[in-house]
């Protein structure tokens, strides 16, 4: 009887398997997030949230499939953009907003923040400082609320008085003396306890500011502000949980101490130089740009009162300089990966930076590339970035050829992660 009960589950379990619902879709026109160039008339077929199979021409389904018809639109993998900021968005009162908001007014806040940034085609994140970021990520994967994959930091690394020193600006009474806890390091026993402190808070990966900032209310954006020593124990700590570490750098001393000391990223880079180009492409740094933050900050440092006095002046330095500077990485062979910044700039506008890469005077496909196969190669994912058997189902369309008009990216108009279609 037991033989014949087991008999007759085995059986069912392998008719389940057999009638399982698959989703099709047909590609007018595939861009795979590896190669340099499009396929045309593929089918993808989808089941339990994977890529199972992939054929040429439009494969029929079968009773019960969905088939979904973008013959007419160019299909990528899901975009992944490395460097957002969720939890908050640069506005005239948001150097304030740390005295009159909650964690809780925060995490909330960011709710339709995530689900644009899905929306906009950008399935998978990483957000690069905000420990309100950890639970956001465990909602969506929860189900609780839509959003994109988060790769998270948390709380970001910087020195004291450096660029994520969170009392940085405030006065002599607020500001006490913050620790590895808060994310400030002085001296490698502390790097030790802060990249510790990361891992039981629940960090996928580590951020340090190896130089000043734009936004920080400090005068110096560019200034090295960790020793080689101090990021060389942050990365071989951080390596030891199976972390990553991604450097916020603008100067060129902090940036050279940072690849030096092994990051996986250099984010922002403004000043890069070829001396510090030609290191990235020794030690196989890799390169995240965020124009969309440049271009923001320099429109608005132009407004009085946008941002405080002694921000204006580095906002308008820094800010134009960064397209020159990926033209200069790009033509250098630096290995270049698509980030936004986005929380400086408007969240859902992530797109924006594709044609910002573009003018910049990279090719449409690399840049494209640089959103997901090599998006993926950042965060160390094997399954995500690129449209082939065994992958992540996580797929967008826009309408018409990128390779042709980049400005379309900005017009998604199918939205699929992990196998469920959200737009």
């Amino acid at each position: 009887m037991n033989f014949l009960k087991k008999y007759i589950i085995t059986g069912l379990f392998c008719l389940g398997s057999l009638w399982a619902q698959q989703t099709i879709i047909h590609a007018g026109s595939l861009l795979d997030g590896s190669s340099k160039k499009a396929h045309t008339k593929r089918s993808i077929i989808v089941e339990n949230g994977k890529i199972v199979d992939m054929k040429n021409g439009y494969a029929k389904g079968g009773e019960g499939d969905q088939v979904i018809d973008l013959k007419d639109a160019t299909v990528m993998p899901g975009w992944i953009d490395l460097h957002v900021h969720l939890s908050g968005e640069m506005n005239p009162k948001a150097y304030g907003e740390d005295f009159y908001m909650n964690i809780e007014d925060v995490a909330y806040r960011a709710v339709p923040w995530v689900e644009k940034t899905l929306m906009a085609g950008f399935t998978t994140v990483r957000d690069l400082g905000g420990e309100v970021m950890l639970s956001t990520r465990n909602a969506i994967k929860a189900g609780y609320i839509k959003g994109p994959r988060i790769y998270a930091a948390g709380k970001a690394l910087g020195t004291t008085g450096g660029h994520a020193d969170p009392t940085s600006g405030l006065n002599r009474k607020l500001q006490g003396d913050p620790g590895p806890l808060e994310g400030v390091v002085n001296g490698t026993d502390d790097a030790r306890k802060a990249v510790r402190q990361r891992y039981k808070d629940g960090s996928d990966l580590v951020k340090i500011t190896a130089t000043g900032g734009v936004l920080s209310v400090a005068k110096n954006g560019q200034n090295p502000q960790f020793t080689e020593e101090e990021i060389r124990e942050v990365v071989k700590t951080a390596a030891e949980y199976e972390m990553f570490v991604a450097a916020h750098a603008h100067g060129v001393e902090g940036m050279q101490r940072a690849i030096r000391a092994g990051v996986r990223s250099i984010e922002h880079g403004t000043l890069m130089d070829k001396e510090t180009a030609r290191l990235m492409v020794k030690h196989g740094t890799y390169y995240v740009p965020t124009i969309s933050a440049g271009e923001f900050v320099l429109e608005k440092a132009k407004k009085p009162g946008y941002f405080p006095e002694i921000i204006r002046p580095k906002a308008l330095a820094i800010g134009p300089m960064i397209k020159e500077t990926v033209g200069m990485a790009y033509r250098m062979d630096v290995k270049i990966a698509f980030g936004t910044d986005s929380g400086v700039s408007p969240h859902g506008d992530n797109a924006d930076e594709f044609r910002f890469m573009v003018e910049a005077g990279m090719k449409p496909i690399d840049v494209i590339n640089s959103a997901t196969g090599v998006a993926a190669e950042v965060l160390g994912a094997d399954n995500i970035g690129q449209i082939k058997k065994g992958m992540q189902a996580d797929i967008v369309a826009v309408p018409g050829d990128p390779l042709k008009d980049i400005s379309i990216m900005s017009d998604v108009n199918f939205v699929m992660k992990g196998g469920v279609v959200y737009k």
